[in-house]
């Protein structure tokens, strides 16, 4: 008889119920047991385990949705142009996210500016939050708060609207860069930056130019680039043949690779004796062997566990306010720039 019961469960599939009766457990206690973070006793959570194994029992993810009134699901949106340090980001957003039994939505931007198209999807998935690595204008921040979703922007701030935010401190970074390079002795910079409509490449540059400005550098000559490996070997091309410099700044470390390769086999420079190159992020190639980039890196463990906390704080407490969190970035030396 017990073993007819069995098939007659996996044809039509336990429940709760079922596993709860099995168990000799309450329904709750099943519930608890496949709720990520739970509080279950290991004896009970084996005995229920067991049970939903021999019944074919699988929580339903909607089901649980509509009891909860959370979709267990989390927009991610960047500009897949930022640069090449997202992957990392993603990688920790992810397993962090999963780790909370949530799932996420990855929208990929080419631009910034296209932010609009991209928000009326997330609203189609009734996500619980958002994580957004791009430019929000008042009224797209606005909307976030209307429709009750949470929000914290990554690398971005909200002057205009306050919001959640976890950002690197980029002025902080290229002033050690900067500074290290003027006492070391440079005297002539240029910059290559990212798109206009980059908020991340805009914080950087102006964060560098400002501290030139402070030392007594005017008139810095900039170049824009994609973040990308040829177009900053493009525009150290442009930079190069309008004159003599003594240090390039990119926004970026992969355009910074771009121009030391530029200078280095097209220009026949010496690194760092004729030229300083520095970038900003900390990405893996930049200190393969053949650059050793002199960056800053920025701590994607702490910012990305920041930036889910801080999420979820907000979706369990939607009138919790705005928070504004700033990481410092490490300056890595490398062997590509002279600093003092």
């Amino acid at each position: 008889m017990a073993g007819d019961e069995n098939s007659a469960l996996r044809s039509r599939r336990g429940t709760s119920y079922d596993v709860a009766r099995r168990a000799g457990v309450s329904q709750s206690a099943v519930s608890r047991c496949f709720r990520p973070g739970a509080s279950v006793a290991p004896a009970t959570r084996a005995r229920i385990i067991a049970a939903a194994n021999e019944l074919g029992y699988r929580p339903n993810a909607i089901a649980q949705g509509l009891i909860t009134r959370r979709s267990n699901m989390v927009a991610v949106i960047i500009s897949n142009l930022t640069n090449l340090y997202y992957p990392e980001v993603l990688a920790e957003l992810t397993q962090r996210l999963s780790e909370r039994g949530v799932r996420v939505l990855l929208f990929a931007l080419k631009a910034e500016s296209e932010i609009d198209d991209v928000l009326d999807q997330v609203w189609r998935y009734q996500v619980d939050g958002a994580i957004v690595a791009a430019r929000l204008s008042p009224e797209q921040l606005a909307a976030f708060h209307d429709r009750g979703t949470a929000l914290v922007l990554y690398n971005r701030e909200s002057h205009e609207v306050p919001a959640a935010s976890v950002s690197c401190e980029f002025a902080a970074g290229e002033t050690m860069l900067v500074d290290g390079m003027v006492a070391a002795g440079c005297c002539r910079f240029a910059v290559i930056g990212g798109p206009a409509d980059s908020a991340v490449g805009e914080a950087r540059v102006n964060g560098a130019i400002e501290r030139l400005g402070r030392a007594g550098f005017d008139d810095i000559p900039m170049e824009r680039g994609d973040f990308s490996y040829d177009s900053g070997y493009r525009a150290a091309h442009r930079l190069l043949n309008a004159g003599p410099l003594d240090a390039i700044i990119a926004a970026n470390d992969v355009m910074a690779l771009g121009a030391m390769d530029a200078a280095r086999h097209d220009f026949g420079l010496d690194i760092p004796e004729q030229l300083s190159v520095v970038g900003f992020d900390g990405v893996a190639p930049a200190q393969w062997r053949s650059y050793r980039l002199t960056t800053v890196r920025q701590p994607v463990q702490r910012m990305t566990a920041a930036a889910i906390t801080m999420l979820f704080e907000r979706i369990d407490d939607p009138d919790l306010g705005p928070e504004r969190r700033l990481f410092s970035g490490d300056l890595i030396p490398g062997a590509t720039a002279r600093l003092a």
